[in-house]
């Protein structure tokens, strides 16, 4: 957890939503000198501010709306800090809430040096990194098409498919299959948006790649030199990690990817495990579909893993193999090294 501590003599904090925000300013001394709704939008906001402007630093809680104003903060001098929401909420709770409370509680954390921070990405890749998100939207929704397809098949207890029907070339007569007419269309309809799906993913995934180039090639290469990790997800860990130089550790890289249990103690008494859902969701799937597909056409690669599951068990296993990519791609990055599987089998 990181706090931001830099001292300033005006202190805001800010409830944005997307058409209104709420804002409070404090001094030094904890003094309220501002606290007033007002539209979300730069003209309101640059003016309330304009008479602290001059050593005023602002924040907002991490929610979906906060891009234009971290720009304007940026094109303007202004220091802006993101705030992490679960954290703030964990630190500062309280009986009753409202937009009111929640602007001064944002602006008390600035001032005290208690706000958790969270990270703000940079304005000429966020674009990118939504795009990409929007994609494993759609894969999810093509994959749900794909099931539905195989359950139907399952419901009126017809012989397996036998095909990959992740492939064009394989679909070809399969609403044939059932008898009932609204059977088959029900199918025609999952076989149409399936084939209107691939035509999207394959411009967006082409669009993301001449965008990703661009921004960090280098890198891009280096964690396709991990087996299992492609094309679709080098372009994830490029944009969800973006500097792997803001992680000091490999620790604090791994916990940001989820992939550590926390321990949960009091005067020497373990209780368990706590912080799960606390991390980067999208790189959490990276290092899980990485583990899965780094086993592929890979003996040395299954052997690890029968290694781990007689240690850990098969329930654990997979989950420690994608921990251990997630550690090996923070060396490969911060050394600016190739994957190496000799020495990564002897670290495992």
């Amino acid at each position: 957890m990181r706090f931001y501590t830099k001292p300033h003599q005006f202190y805001g904090g800010i409830d944005l939503h997307a058409r209104s925000m709420y804002l409070c300013i404090l001094n030094q001394g904890g003094e309220i000198l501002l606290h007033r709704n007002m539209p979300a939008g730069p003209e309101p906001f640059l003016k309330a501010i304009a008479p602290y402007r001059e050593d005023l630093v602002v924040c907002v809680e991490c929610i979906f709306t906060w891009y234009w104003l971290a720009d304007l903060c940026a094109r303007e001098g202004l220091p802006f800090v993101l705030g992490h929401a679960l954290y703030m909420k964990a630190i500062h709770g309280g009986k009753a809430k409202h937009d009111t409370i929640d602007a001064q509680k944002i602006a008390v954390l600035l001032r005290g040096g208690m706000l958790p921070q969270a990270y703000v990405y940079p304005a000429d890749m966020r674009a990118t990194r939504d795009l990409l998100r929007r994609r494993i939207h759609l894969m999810r929704k093509r994959a749900e098409l794909l099931g539905h397809i195989q359950q139907t098949n399952s419901q009126y207890t017809l012989p397996d498919i036998g095909k990959k029907l992740a492939y064009k070339a394989n679909r070809n007569g399969v609403a044939e299959r059932f008898a009932d007419p609204a059977v088959q269309k029900s199918i025609e309809v999952d076989l149409a948006l399936i084939g209107h799906d691939d035509e999207l993913l394959r411009d967006i995934e082409l669009s993301i790649l001449k965008a990703a180039k661009q921004h960090d090639a280098n890198t891009l290469y280096l964690l396709r030199t991990v087996p299992g990790i492609g094309e679709i997800l080098s372009l994830v860990l490029l944009d969800e990690i973006h500097d792997i130089q803001r992680f000091p550790r490999v620790q604090d890289f791994v916990s940001y990817c989820r992939l550590v249990k926390c321990a949960k103690e009091s005067a020497g008494k373990r209780y368990g495990t706590a912080g799960t859902k606390i991390g980067h969701a999208y790189l959490t799937w990276a290092f899980s579909e990485a583990a899965v597909l780094f086993l592929r056409n890979n003996p040395p690669g299954q052997k690890l893993l029968v290694r781990l599951e007689k240690k850990h068990g098969k329930g654990k296993a997979l989950t420690v193999l994608a921990h251990k990519l997630a550690r090996a791609v923070y060396h490969m990055l911060t050394r600016e090294r190739a994957f190496n599987m000799q020495h990564f089998l002897q670290s495992a």
